[in-house]
């Protein structure tokens, strides 16, 4: 029998199909959502993988055997899903392993208003239930079944998003956008093109829209440097304004100036936080650990309140409703707006660097260089057998030159020379990660790899 503790994680399912993800484990999963969360309805979307209508269905149908309509909303990015949980007021289950390689694929959930569910919000009970539902068989049918009805929602959904940030008055702009096969190659077309809305002042220039789960070109994390390759080309050939790429299901979002150079999501994540304090004077805007200390120091200076928290959405979005944030960013590209039920969407985040480029008429690299006052190593991952071990020998390495630590999320490490560093384990792999951020490149170099010979050695 299927170990649920193997494939459900801190924040989402993510399984190898059908090994460890197969319609027997989903509709034992969606069995237990509902019984779990007492929900009575709720909207279900899949990406472009292979596996996923599949999925979805036999979800759909462990979930109304317990009473529970479901709403299937077809192909969706994440985004969209939210999209629906939110306007609609129903739960959702999101079937996607993101930027996970083809054979992967996953389930994200949330209560209605895109609330997440996560470890520490009711994903461990659902896991628990449906090991039990996977060992005893489902409990028996409700009086009253749920049923399964379907709904086209992607226009609607780009039709939102174009009321929260305008972009008919831009400069014109010619903007290349990489979806790696994923499923900004149906969202991109109808929110930033004239799929299905008049068409704005934007030249999309697109690179890998064919939806295909098996992902022929690249891998759809554009976390990895080799990922932007193609679109740092594209966009120096193009002589393009902007280049954008999207990972899997589309709630990530990187950016690439006319050079050619990537702009650092704590870059984008100061941009857009500055845009919306524009709009709500004095509010608290997220920030992870991750992101440059310059994030914080923006924020403050345009008389916002920033506020540290720990790296995962389902942390990011409980501060969010805490302080009543108008925005959050993580050094990753997941952006979380206040507009957008405190969820994330990449669609959103580059919908307001499109905006601040097009309202100007400098390069995005001039636009942005205000943003980057440091220099950062990036997330640096290394296999370890004894995770605590390494932090420790880190701390203490560090430990002459030490200002001040703490233990929010990992080990973060303030050294005398204005650099810091924080290392902390994979939720999901045997992995330490590694991140560096240094007044100078130097510092950044010598902190960096003298951090990495330790916890490599």
């Amino acid at each position: 029998m299927i170990n649920l503790s193997d494939i459900v994680k801190a924040y989402d399912v993510r399984g190898i199909v059908p090994d460890q993800l197969n319609p027997e484990v989903a509709r034992a999963l969606g069995a237990a959502f509902v019984t779990v969360t007492g929900v009575r309805e709720l909207a279900a979307g899949h990406d472009m993988r292979e596996s996923g209508p599949e999925l979805l269905a036999a979800f759909a149908d462990g979930a109304t055997s317990q009473g529970a309509s479901v709403l299937n909303i077809g192909l969706a990015s994440t985004d969209l899903l939210y999209y629906a949980s939110g306007q609609l007021g129903l739960a959702g289950a999101m079937f996607t392993a993101s930027h996970n390689p083809a054979r992967y694929n996953g389930i994200k959930l949330c209560l209605p208003g895109a609330q997440p569910v996560g470890q520490d919000s009711g994903l461990v009970q659902v896991r628990t239930t449906a090991q039990g539902y996977l060992a005893d068989g489902l409990p028996a049918p409700a009086a009253e079944p749920g049923t399964v009805s379907s709904r086209e929602l992607l226009a609607d959904y780009a039709r939102y998003l174009r009321g929260l940030v305008d972009l008919s008055t831009s400069r014109p702009l010619k903007v290349v956008v990489d979806a790696g096969n994923g499923m900004g190659g149906y969202t991109v077309p109808a929110v930033l093109g004239d799929a299905v809305l008049e068409p704005l002042p934007l030249r999309i220039v697109p690179l890998y829209f064919e939806l295909d789960g098996s992902f022929p070109n690249h891998e759809a994390n554009p976390l990895e440097p080799a990922n932007l390759v193609d679109l740092q080309r594209r966009v120096v050939e193009e002589g393009a304004d902007i280049g954008l790429a999207f990972d899997g299901d589309a709630d990530r979002c990187f950016v690439i100036d006319a050079d050619g150079n990537p702009v650092s999501p704590s870059a984008i994540t100061a941009l857009v936080a500055v845009r919306e304090l524009a709009k709500a004077p004095g509010s608290a805007v997220i920030h992870n650990l991750i992101t440059s200390k310059a994030v914080p120091e923006i924020i403050a200076a345009h008389g916002g309140r920033p506020i540290r928290t720990r790296v995962g959405h389902s942390y990011i979005k409980a501060e969010m409703a805490v302080t009543d944030a108008v925005f959050g960013g993580e050094h990753s590209a997941h952006y979380y707006f206040r507009d957008f039920w405190r969820a994330d969407t990449g669609m959103l985040a580059a919908m307001h660097v499109l905006a601040a480029l097009g309202e100007q008429d400098g390069t995005l690299a001039a636009l942005t260089a205000g943003y980057q006052r440091y220099h950062a190593s990036g997330e640096i991952n290394s296999k370890v057998v004894d995770q605590d071990e390494k932090v420790a020998a880190v701390r203490e390495r560090f430990a002459d030159r030490t200002v001040a630590t703490d233990t929010l999320d990992g080990l973060t490490i303030d050294l005398a020379d204005g650099s810091w560093l924080n290392v902390r384990a994979s939720n999901t792999e045997p992995l330490l990660r590694l991140n560096v951020e240094a007044p100078t490149s130097a510092t950044l170099d010598a902190v960096r790899d003298e951090a990495l010979a330790v916890i490599r050695s």
